[in-house]
């Protein structure tokens, strides 16, 4: 997927299952211990596994991390327009 122009770059580390590092994030969506969608300048990503939780969030830098365990990782290409949006990506991931 190519990047938008005046975006940060993205990029997702995932060590173990474990722990994610993120950078290239520019929203949370939505977030519990179960599931957490991120609007990332790659498209939205939802992240889904158990006892999830942030433990760094730097939305102004574009940074978050994310420790639990990790089940899968999901990206659509489809760009939050809204809060409108979020929820019906939200619910299409459900």
């Amino acid at each position: 997927m190519e990047e938008r122009p005046g975006t940060q770059s993205h990029t997702l580390v995932l060590k173990n299952r474990k722990k994610i590092q993120l950078t290239g994030v520019s929203d949370v969506i939505s977030f519990d211990s179960a599931q957490i969608l991120l609007e990332t300048s790659s498209g939205m990503l939802m992240v889904k596994g158990d006892q999830l939780h942030m433990s760094r969030l730097t939305v102004e830098n574009g940074e978050v991390n994310v420790e639990g365990k990790v089940d899968s990782l999901i990206y659509s290409d489809t760009h939050k327009a809204s809060k409108q949006a979020g929820k019906i990506i939200g619910r299409l991931f459900k």
